[in-house]
């Protein structure tokens, strides 16, 4: 498994042609305490740079966007039921959804660990 970063502090665990797209530590701390989670339908097409999801702390309701393009192939509803999963544990059981991707050439706009840590300060 790779995991890479988008400029908009999503994380995407890449596993073959799928991957796993959660926000980063850095985008919960910033967003503060989550009280509401809303995640793509299963089976629904995604293209790159189109909102995903949304999260919305006290402070904020932020868009998540699809890192790449492909099919949603699964969703957390853990954290539609208990948003604060992804304050606590946003690279792990605060996971958003899943995405079968289709166009390998998009991997190139993810951000390594190095060049994330840059704008992530």
């Amino acid at each position: 498994m790779e995991v890479r970063y988008t400029a908009e502090h999503e994380w995407v665990a890449i596993e073959g042609n799928r991957a796993t797209v959660g926000i980063t530590d850095y985008a919960q701390r910033a967003l503060g305490d989550l009280v509401f989670v809303q995640l793509p339908t299963v089976g629904s097409a995604i293209s790159r740079g189109t909102v995903a999801a949304v999260v919305e702390s006290v402070k904020a309701a932020s868009d998540i966007f699809s890192p790449l393009t492909g099919h949603i192939i699964d969703m957390n509803p853990a954290t539609v039921s208990d948003p604060s999963l992804v304050n606590t544990d946003p690279t792990g059981a605060g996971w958003l959804f899943k995405i079968e991707w289709s166009d390998a050439s998009e991997l190139t706009h993810l951000l390594d660990e190095s060049a994330y840590r840059q704008i992530a300060q």
